[in-house]
C-alpha cells in the first residue's frame, strides 16, 4: 500500500515484501518486545515493484477478501497469519491500520518531506490513496516525525465502498545514557458491507442470470446487503526508555585526542503501551436484519451494534547488556508486566410499544446463558530474555513469560530463535532456526459477546500451541527455503455459523515456502511458492499451494529507471471461509470451494530522481483464463482497472 512506498522516517513504516534500502547517512531501527531492543531496519525509497501496493492482493498471494481496497481481508498463508487480538475487530483490517510490529524509528540527519498519491477507476469506482509523511532531526540526538494518510476506495462493486483516515506523531532520543522511543497514532475506517453478490453466475455466466446477455457491469450486480457499515477507530500511544549504568573509559580518537566513553553494563527499561478501539456496526434495512442473519434478538427493524475496549500495560525490566567485557558473549534481562483491560458492548433495543404490536414474534429467544453487557482484566506476566546480537557466527534470542494474576495465571510463553552464518564457496550461507511454545487463554470477546445478530457466552480452556522451523538462505543462487511444523491443541476457530468454537483434539500443520529470484542482465524472475496442509480441514482450513511470480525487465532511459512487468498471484482450491460483517471475523463456510485463478497484473515503474510514479493494469488477465475469480463464497475479486500514482520525495 501507500504508506510502505512512501512512509520514510517519521517514525511510521508499513513494509512489504520488498527489500528496502537505506539512505546514507540516515539509519533506521524498529523495537523488539518485549523490552525494546533495536533491530536495524531500512528505509523505502524502491521504485520496483511499487505499483503492487494499491491492490487487495497486496497482502498475502492467498488473501481472502471482501474486494475492496483498505476492507477487511484474512491471509490464508498459515505461517504469516496473527492470532485473534484482544479486540478482534482490528484483526480483519490490520494490514491497513498503525500497529507496534509496524513502527520504524528513524535518524534522517536532514528534514524530509513525503508526498505520495495513488489513484485509479473512473467516477463510480475511483481509488484514491494520498500520504503525507514528515521526518527531521533537532540534531543528532532528537527526532520529530509526523505522518498522515487518507484512503478512500468506492469500490468495484455496489455497497463496498471503505476510507481510512490515520494520522500520528512520533519521537526519538538516542543519548549516551538514557534513550526514548514514543509514538501516538488514531485512525477511522468506515466500510460498507455487500455481504458479497446475490449470485454467482453474474461472474461465471452473466448471461443466464440476464436472459442471454453477456456482459455486465460490476457496479449493477445485486448485492446481499445494501444498508450496512462498520465503523472502527482505534488509538495508541507508546513510550520505551532506557537509562543504562556503566563505566567510562578512555578512547583514542589520534595522536592528540582522547576521548572519553560510556561502557554500559546495565540498563533499566520502562515501557508504557495505551491502546483503545471502538466499532459500531449499523443496519437499518429490517428486511435485511430479518433474511441474511439467522438469528435477530433485540431488534427487528435497526441493528446498531457497539463494542468498545481500552488496555494500559506498563512493564518494568532491568538488563545486562551483551559486550561490555570480553566475558559477557549474551545480554540477559528480566521484566514484569501488568495490564489492565476493560471491554463494553451495547446494542439498540426494540421500543416496547413497537415490541407490542406483533413484531416480537420476529425475534429470536435469547439463549439461557449469562449477557453481560461489559467486563475487566487485571493480568500480570513476568519474563526473561537471553539475547547475542553481535556475534560474526552465531547469533540467537529466547524469551520466556509466565502469567501469574487473572486470566493470564498459567499462561506460558517461550520464543526462541537461532542464526549462523556459514562461509562457503566465497560467500555467506545464512541459516536459522526458531521454535516456540504457547499456553495462552482464549480472547474475552471470543468468550463474551452480545450483539442484535450474535450471543454467545463461553468457557473455553487454553490453547497450546508448539511450533518448530528452520530457514536457510544461499545467497549466490538466490535461494531461501523455509520449513515449519505447528501442533495445536484446543483451537479455537469460527465454525460454519459464524460462532466461536474450540477443537477439542490437536490439529497440526505443515508448511514449507521456497523464493527463488532469478536475475541475468535486466531480466528478472522472483519467486515464492509455499506449500501448507492442515491435518483438520474443517477446523483450519487452507490452500494446499499459494504462488506469487513476478516477471519484469529493468533499464534506463537517460536518468530514468524503469521497471516493465508482469505479476501473478495463484492458489490452489481449498474450502473457503467467508466474511460474517456483523462480527467482522472469518469463519469456516459450507460453500464452493474457492480458488485455481490466477490473478495478474501487468505494470510500469518508473523513478526519476527523487521521484517514483506506475502505471498498472490490474486483473489483466479478466476473461482470458477464466471466469471463476472469487477469494471467497460471493465476494469477486475486482475486475480490471488502470490505476496511476506516484511519490516525490522533498528532502531539504
Amino acid at each position: 500500500m501507500l504508506m510502505a512506498a512512501i512512509a520514510v522516517a517519521m517514525g511510521f513504516i508499513f513494509p512489504t515484501a520488498a527489500k528496502l534500502p537505506a539512505i546514507a547517512p540516515s539509519y533506521s531501527w524498529k523495537l523488539l518486545p518485549p523490552l525494546g531492543l533495536h533491530q536495524p531496519a531500512e528505509i523505502d525509497t524502491l521504485y520496483t515493484n511499487y505499483s503492487l501496493r494499491f491492490i487487495p492482493q497486496t497482502v498475502s498471494p492467498a488473501y481472502a477478501a471482501t474486494g475492496n481496497y483498505c476492507a477487511e481481508g484474512y491471509n490464508m498463508i498459515y505461517f504469516d497469519r496473527a492470532p485473534v487480538s484482544d479486540f478482534m475487530f482490528r484483526d480483519a483490517i490490520s494490514h491497513w491500520v498503525p500497529d507496534e510490529d509496524k513502527i520504524r524509528y528513524y535518524n534522517t540527519r536532514i528534514p524530509m518531506t513525503l508526498l505520495g498519491y495513488s489513484f485509479g477507476g473512473g467516477k463510480e469506482n475511483g481509488q484514491d490513496d494520498l500520504s503525507v509523511v514528515f521526518s527531521g532531526n533537532a540534531n543528532k540526538r532528537l527526532q520529530i516525525g509526523a505522518m498522515l494518510d487518507y484512503i478512500y476506495s468506492k469500490g468495484m462493486y455496489a455497497n463496498q465502498a471503505a476510507k481510512d483516515f490515520t494520522w500520528g506523531l512520533s519521537g526519538s532520543y538516542i543519548g549516551e545514557r538514557f534513550e526514548a522511543q514514543v509514538y501516538g497514532y488514531h485512525f477511522a475506517l468506515t466500510a460498507l458491507e455487500n455481504g458479497g453478490i446475490t449470485d454467482d453466475l453474474y461472474i461465471t455466466d452473466p448471461a443466464e442470470v440476464q436472459g442471454g446477455q453477456n456482459s455486465v457491469q460490476a457496479k449493477q450486480i445485486p448485492t446481499r446487503l445494501n444498508a450496512a457499515q462498520n465503523r472502527i477507530q482505534g488509538s495508541e500511544i507508546y513510550f520505551n526508555g532506557r537509562y543504562k549504568i556503566g563505566f567510562y573509559e578512555d578512547e583514542q580518537v589520534n595522536d592528540t585526542t582522547v576521548v572519553e566513553h560510556l561502557v554500559p553494563v546495565t540498563s533499566i527499561i520502562y515501557t508504557l503501551k495505551y491502546r483503545d478501539g471502538r466499532r459500531r456496526f449499523k443496519n437499518n434495512n429490517a428486511t435485511e436484519n430479518l433474511e441474511f442473519w439467522d438469528n435477530t434478538y433485540f431488534n427487528p427493524t435497526l441493528t446498531n451494534d457497539l463494542q468498545s475496549y481500552w488496555s494500559l500495560r506498563n512493564t518494568v525490566g532491568v538488563s545486562l547488556l551483551e559486550g561490555f567485557n570480553k566475558y559477557a558473549k549474551a545480554g540477559l534481562a528480566a521484566y514484569a508486566t501488568y495490564e489492565v483491560r476493560k471491554y463494553k458492548m451495547e446494542t439498540a433495543m426494540a421500543d416496547p410499544e413497537q415490541l407490542a404490536t406483533g413484531d416480537a414474534q420476529l425475534l429470536t429467544p435469547l439463549p439461557d446463558i449469562n449477557l453481560p453487557d461489559g467486563g475487566s482484566q487485571n493480568l500480570m506476566w513476568i519474563g526473561a530474555q537471553l539475547t547475542k546480537q553481535q556475534g560474526h557466527i552465531l547469533n540467537y534470542d529466547i524469551t520466556g513469560e509466565l502469567g501469574l494474576v487473572g486470566e493470564a495465571a498459567g499462561e506460558i510463553k517461550v520464543d526462541g530463535g537461532i542464526t549462523t552464518r556459514i562461509p562457503l564457496f566465497g560467500d555467506t550461507v545464512n541459516i536459522a532456526a526458531k521454535g516456540k511454545f504457547t499456553n495462552l487463554s482464549a480472547p474475552w470477546l471470543m468468550k463474551h459477546y452480545i450483539s442484535n445478530h450474535f450471543v454467545w457466552d463461553n468457557n473455553f480452556s487454553k490453547t497450546r500451541t508448539f511450533r518448530a522451523g528452520g530457514e536457510i538462505y544461499i545467497p549466490w543462487t538466490l535461494t531461501r527455503f523455509s520449513a515449519g511444523v505447528e501442533n495445536i491443541q484446543n483451537a479455537l476457530y469460527f465454525d460454519d455459523q459464524a460462532l466461536p468454537r474450540q477443537f477439542g483434539s490437536s490439529v497440526q500443520i505443515f508448511s514449507a515456502t521456497l523464493r527463488q529470484d532469478i536475475h541475468a542482465g535486466c531480466f528478472h524472475w522472483e519467486n515464492r511458492i509455499t506449500y501448507q496442509t492442515s491435518s483438520d480441514k474443517d477446523v483450519i482450513p487452507l490452500p494446499q499451494l499459494a504462488v506469487n511470480s513476478n516477471m519484469y525487465v529493468t533499464f534506463r532511459i537517460a536518468t530514468l529507471r524503469v521497471q516493465l512487468g508482469l505479476d501473478c498471484d495463484y492458489f490452489t482450491r481449498y474450502k473457503p471461509v467467508s466474511f460474517q460483517p456483523a462480527t467482522m471475523q472469518f469463519y469456516n463456510a459450507d460453500g464452493p470451494w474457492i480458488g485455481n485463478y490466477p490473478f495478474m497484473n501487468f505494470y510500469i515503474n518508473c523513478r526519476l530522481s527523487k521521484t517514483r510514479f506506475y502505471l498498472m493494469m490490474s486483473h489483466v488477465n479478466q476473461g482470458l483464463t477464466g471466469d471463476n475469480y472469487f477469494s471467497m463464497p460471493h465476494y469477486p475479486m475486482n475486475p480490471r482497472r488502470l490505476q496511476l500514482g506516484l511519490s516525490i520525495d522533498f528532502a531539504n
